[in-house]
């Protein structure tokens, strides 16, 4: 029984180290264009128009609210 919560704790474990692993690496590749403020603004509007895609999106499909 030892065996198999070290076996679960090592999936978290694993699952915690590649979402951050993905995390810095798109961090890593975004730095970059957020030196620009062109760039910078473009970059934040569009992860905002995503977000708000996604939300809205989500709730249209579940039936949460009409809006």
């Amino acid at each position: 029984m030892k065996e198999f919560f070290e076996n679960v704790l090592r999936y978290q474990r694993y699952f915690i180290t590649i979402t951050l692993g993905i995390f810095f690496a798109l961090f890593g590749w975004l730095k970059p264009l957020l030196k620009n403020p062109v760039t910078a603004v473009a970059l934040i509007g569009f992860l905002i128009s995503v977000s708000i895609f996604v939300i809205l999106t989500l709730r249209a499909m579940l039936g949460l609210s009409a809006l």
